[in-house]
């Protein structure tokens, strides 16, 4: 009875219960996987907690869309590790008013997160059927300060720039760059350097004036950052 009870219950509120088995997952997900590895941003905690991951993996994945792990979404590219997403949200330090550069959309994911946070998010995604997927997940889920590109992210999104903070998502050899261009003075970017397929480095770079600091965060391994050519 107490079941039957609890059941109609989260329907008459607008949760079924199928839904609410994600809910638990996601905050066991936030508690477990990002708390217990000392994210401890606000912001950033607050944002993981909200948006729906399930949303952003292939039908097929559903029960494992809150596992401890990158998942594959086609065309050889991953949605990251829930750590790994909210990890590098935390460090680029983003705020209420920040304008951020996403080179790799995937499923649109990390642009959600950032989305929850951010003033505006400019994503770029290089595999067309990505994108455009992407973007119209985003849209139905109704993020309107989500900005979805077409393009070869090597080469940023220079009208829009310059970017008080830029996420890589793919592992480059080296930091390309027009993004260190298009970053803002004091900005910071967060992208995994090294070989394709290795274990890359984790790299946050800082923008002061014409000065570039560069510091090694953490071993990494992301799909490789493709090219149009």
């Amino acid at each position: 009875m107490l079941g039957l009870i609890l059941g109609l219950t989260m329907i008459f509120a607008g949760v079924l219960p199928e839904e609410s088995s994600f809910i638990s997952q996601r905050q066991a997900m936030v508690k477990n996987q990002i708390e217990a590895r000392g994210i401890s941003d606000r912001a950033t905690l607050q944002s993981i907690s909200s948006v729906s991951r399930h949303l952003f993996v292939p039908g097929k994945l559903l029960d494992s869309a809150y596992d401890d792990r990158p998942l594959p979404i086609g065309y050889g590219q991953t949605i990251s590790q829930p750590y790994i997403v909210a990890y590098m949200t935390e460090i680029i330090n983003p705020g209420t008013d920040s304008r951020v550069l996403e080179i790799g959309t995937g499923s649109g994911y990390q642009a959600a997160v950032l989305a929850e946070i951010v003033k505006d998010v400019y994503t770029i995604e290089i595999i067309s059927e990505l994108g455009n997927s992407a973007a119209a997940r985003l849209k139905d889920l109704g993020y309107k300060n989500v900005n979805v590109r077409i393009s070869d992210g090597y080469y940023g999104w220079e009208e829009h720039s310059p970017f008080d903070a830029i996420i890589v998502t793919a592992a480059s050899e080296y930091i390309p760059p027009p993004l260190i261009d298009q970053l803002k003075d004091g900005g910071r970017m967060v992208i995994p350097v090294g070989s394709p397929f290795m274990i890359q480095t984790l790299m946050l770079v800082e923008k002061k004036g014409d000065k570039i600091k560069t510091t090694s965060l953490m071993p990494v391994r992301f799909v490789p950052f493709r090219r149009s050519n």
